[in-house]
C-alpha cells in the first residue's frame, strides 16, 4: 500500500453533536488528515465550530425531527450498516456505537479506534435500563431496550468484526473488547489537552474538586456525599439530570459551579488538593486533565484510572463505590506527599501529539503490510 499521504481517506463516526472526548478523537483525526471527509449520523455546526471548513457528510438521519432523535440507535445501526465506502484506501472509523458497521471492500483497510463496546447493549446496560434518561418516555425506552437488545446486541457483536483492526482506547476497553466482541486490539491512549492544563506558576492549593457531566454512573454523589460527611470543602463543576439531587444531598462544604467556560476550568484543576474521580470510566480524560494540572486523582479502583492512578505518586485508590470506601481515604488523603511536577509532566504520555505520533505510526505499520 501507499504511505499515508497517499491514501484516500474517510473517517467514520457515531454522531456530532456536543463537545467530549470521542468529539476530541475525531478533532484529531481531522487534523491528521485533513482532506479526508468525515461521515457521521448527525451534525450540529454550532456546538461544534472545530470542524468548520471540514467536509462533513451526515446521512439521512440528520433530518429527522428533534421528537425522534433519542431513539436512534436501530436507524444508525442500519443507516451505518448500508454505508459503503469501499472506494477508499483507508477508513478510521471513531466509534462507541454503530458507525464501526460501515461496508468496505478487500481493498480498504478499515481501522476502527474504540472508545468502548457500546455502551447500551453491553457495558452498562442495566444503567440505562434503570435509567434511559428519556424524562416522561423512560418507559417507553425501556421497552424498546428489553425487546430489541437481543437482535441489537447481534448486530454489534457482527458490526465490531467489520474492521481489519482495532484500537481500544484504554486496557479496561481493550478488556471489554475481547470480552464482548472476541476481537484483540492495540491500546492507544485519547488525545488529552495537557498542555493547557499545566500550571504556568504554582499556586496555593485548597479543597477537593470534581468535575463533568452529572449523569447517574458517573458517580458524583459518593463526591458530594463523603465530602459533607466529613465536612471537606469541595468544588463540584458542571451539570446534568443529576444536578438537583446533588444539590439536595450536599452540606455547606460543597459548592456547585454549573457555567465555567472552557477556558477558566485550567485554573480550578490547578488549585485543588485532588481530583475525585468516583465513576467507573472506559478512559477518564477529565482525571488525566486533572493529572496535567498537577492535581492527584483519588479514583474508584477500575475503568480507565487503572492506566494511569498509581497510588501513592499520582494519586489514591478507593476499593468500592462506595461512600464509606471514599471516606476511608479522603481522613488519610495528604497532598503534601505528591510532587505537582511530576504528575504533570506525567500526563505528556496522554498528549494530543503523542496521539497523532502513535497513531500515525501504527497505521504506517498497518499500510505497509497491506
Amino acid at each position: 500500500m501507499k504511505n499515508l499521504d497517499q491514501l484516500r481517506v474517510a473517517i467514520v463516526c457515531d454522531w456530532l453533536v456536543g463537545i467530549g472526548g470521542a468529539e476530541r478523537v475525531v478533532l484529531q483525526l481531522h487534523k491528521m488528515f485533513p482532506g479526508a471527509p468525515i461521515y457521521t449520523s448527525q451534525y450540529n455546526p454550532k456546538k461544534l465550530p472545530w470542524f468548520k471548513g471540514a467536509e462533513v457528510k451526515t446521512l439521512w438521519l440528520q433530518k429527522l425531527p428533534k421528537s425522534l432523535r433519542k431513539f436512534l440507535p436501530p436507524l444508525r445501526a442500519f443507516a451505518f450498516s448500508h454505508l459503503n465506502l469501499s472506494g477508499y484506501d483507508l477508513v478510521i472509523s471513531a466509534s462507541g456505537a454503530e458507525s464501526k458497521g460501515v461496508k468496505t471492500s478487500g481493498n480498504t483497510l478499515h481501522v476502527n479506534y474504540c472508545h468502548s463496546p457500546t455502551h447500551y447493549y453491553w457495558v452498562r446496560y442495566d444503567e440505562y435500563l434503570k435509567n434511559p434518561g428519556f424524562g416522561v418516555f423512560n418507559w417507553l425506552a425501556r421497552l424498546g431496550l428489553k425487546l430489541l437488545v437481543g437482535p441489537l446486541r447481534r448486530w454489534d457483536k457482527k458490526a465490531a468484526q467489520r474492521p481489519d483492526f482495532i484500537i481500544s482506547n484504554s486496557t479496561f476497553t481493550k478488556d471489554n473488547v475481547k470480552k464482548y466482541y472476541s476481537r484483540d486490539s492495540t491500546v492507544i491512549y485519547p488525545p488529552v489537552e495537557v498542555e493547557r492544563f499545566k500550571p504556568k506558576t504554582s499556586a496555593k492549593r485548597t479543597g477537593l474538586i470534581t468535575a463533568g457531566n452529572q449523569r447517574p454512573y458517573m458517580r458524583r454523589d459518593l463526591a458530594v456525599a463523603a465530602c459533607t460527611e466529613l465536612n471537606l470543602p469541595l468544588t463540584v463543576i458542571g451539570s446534568g439530570p443529576e444536578h438537583k439531587k446533588l444539590v439536595a444531598m450536599a452540606g455547606p462544604s460543597v459548592e456547585f459551579l454549573t457555567n465555567v467556560s472552557d477556558e477558566e476550568l485550567p485554573k480550578y484543576f490547578q488549585s485543588a488538593e485532588a481530583f475525585i474521580f468516583p465513576a467507573m470510566e472506559d478512559f477518564g480524560i477529565t482525571a488525566v486533565e486533572a493529572l496535567a494540572a498537577g492535581t492527584p486523582v483519588i479514583a474508584y479502583k477500575a475503568g480507565g484510572a487503572l492506566d494511569y492512578v498509581i497510588p501513592g505518586k499520582t494519586g489514591e485508590f478507593f476499593n468500592d463505590q462506595t461512600t464509606e470506601s471514599l471516606k476511608a481515604v479522603l481522613e488519610n488523603y495528604k497532598f503534601e506527599k505528591f510532587n505537582e511536577t511530576a504528575l504533570t509532566e506525567m500526563s505528556s504520555k496522554f498528549s494530543e501529539d503523542e496521539f497523532q505520533l502513535k497513531l500515525n505510526k501504527y497505521l504506517q505499520s498497518l499500510a505497509r503490510d497491506k
